[in-house]
């Protein structure tokens, strides 16, 4: 799940691992269909979506290799 918090820092919750990290860079503006580098250092693929699209949204993301 990606969202924004009340002082408008993106996360990205990872169900499986029952983690939760602040997005620190997007390799494009909008993120979508994009890469993107959480504060632990994982970097995650986001699906293609919408420039609108509204959070919190719950997306398939594939982890990529380090």
């Amino acid at each position: 799940m990606i969202r924004r918090n009340a002082e408008d820092v993106l996360s990205a919750y990872i169900a499986k691992k029952d983690l939760e990290e602040p997005i620190v860079d997007v390799e494009k503006e909008p993120m979508w269909g994009g890469r993107v580098t959480l504060a632990n250092g994982w970097q995650l693929e986001l699906p293609s979506m919408g420039p609108g699209t509204t959070l919190p949204i719950t997306v398939e993301a594939r982890r990529l290799a380090e």
